[in-house]
């Protein structure tokens, strides 16, 4: 079987960080979310993916340094300015598809689920479609399955308004779906699966859900992106190994890249992630963030529940506060304050505090 991963889309609540990546290459502890993904795909015995892309989102992968292991790799790629939804992006890869059943996986996602169980759920039940359900307390932000008799899905609303869901299981982005599909999907044009197709299906009869209770989220928002990464360390509690050099002081869970320098005086975490070649000053305090690769943090600064973007330059004395975002390349100046929930585009230079939530470009 073959996996189709959908990495096609923008990422507009993850800038400025997805100004300069996609967000398929976000690192989750230092590793991008691309080759979790397809660790997990080759361990439920898949061997080709295929990646539904926009010829940027390519770009960026075929220069980035992930491992893509055993997997075979194929890309199917957007019409140039012309997106084409999560149904039409899958009509554009049919032919590298093939005539087999196929898993389909959002790009954006990180989950622990055993994909081969969710394969053989869909061929015992001999299903056009079937989607993976979780259980969320807000369902608003996402599709929602009313399920009925032996797994068959009733009823699919795609981003019911607040106190109009059906139930609270929400589409978790992974599908496993049948060669049938594609005469559900008119070639060429914008199709959303989940507003389109879905919903015909489930009319049908066609429709089928997964329960799965396990460790899932999306990564669609920066507040998402943190909490992954926040979940992980604490289920590598006590198994992490960080080589700190330069004398400064761990309070775990922690993951440091082995090239990263702390000097004396200087304490990270809980909760923190840096890359490599992150370079940390003396007297510099982080918790609950995440730092790119080549930032450099000077002398007694402090950054709380922020992502800090790929080589910032922060000065002496800065206090990055929480839901702060820096985009790359950026420059905070000595003895700057920035408020929660700032955010600056790549390459920007703040030298006076920002004290107000905003972005500034």
């Amino acid at each position: 079987m073959k996996a189709l991963i959908l990495a096609g889309g923008f990422a507009t609540r993850l800038r400025p960080l997805s100004c300069a990546r996609p967000k398929i290459l976000f690192p989750v502890l230092n590793k991008p979310l691309l080759e979790w993904t397809l660790e997990s795909l080759s361990k439920s015995g898949i061997e080709e993916a295929i990646l539904a892309v926009n010829h940027q989102t390519a770009f960026h992968i075929k220069n980035s340094k992930f491992s893509k292991g055993k997997m075979k790799i194929a890309y199917s790629y957007d019409p140039p300015k012309k997106p084409l939804g999560t149904g039409g992006a899958i009509k554009n890869a049919e032919e590298l598809l093939g005539n087999d059943n196929f898993l389909v996986v959002n790009g954006d996602i990180f989950t622990s689920i055993n994909y081969a169980e969710v394969i053989k759920r869909h061929e015992g039940n001999d299903a056009t479609a079937t989607i993976v359900l979780c259980t969320v307390k807000d369902p608003s932000r996402y599709g929602v399955a009313e399920l009925g008799y032996n797994s068959r899905i009733k009823r699919f609303v795609e981003k019911p308004q607040p106190g109009e869901s059906p139930s609270n299981l929400i589409n978790a982005g992974i599908y496993v779906l049948s060669h049938e599909i594609f005469r559900y999907i008119q070639y060429g044009r914008r199709v959303s699966l989940e507003r389109e197709v879905f919903p015909k299906l489930a009319e049908e009869g066609k429709l089928f859900g997964y329960i799965f209770d396990g460790l899932w989220t999306d990564i669609g928002k920066a507040e998402d992106y943190l909490e992954i990464n926040k979940i992980l360390l604490d289920s590598l509690r006590g198994k992490l190994k960080n080589v700190i050099r330069g004398g400064g002081q761990i309070n775990e869970p922690v993951f440091c890249d082995e090239s990263i320098t702390i000097k004396e005086g200087s304490t990270i975490g809980p909760y923190a992630v840096l890359g490599k070649n992150v370079n940390v000053g003396r007297n510099v305090y982080i918790k609950n963030s995440i730092i790119f690769p080549g930032v450099l943090i000077s002398d007694d600064s402090f950054i709380n529940g922020a992502i800090i973007g790929e080589n910032v330059v922060v000065g002496r004395g800065v206090k990055i506060n929480g839901n702060c975002v820096i985009g790359d390349c950026a420059v905070i100046g000595n003895n700057v304050s920035l408020a929660e929930g700032v955010s600056i585009c790549p390459a920007k230079e703040i030298y006076q505090d920002v004290l107000e939530a905003k972005c500034i470009i």
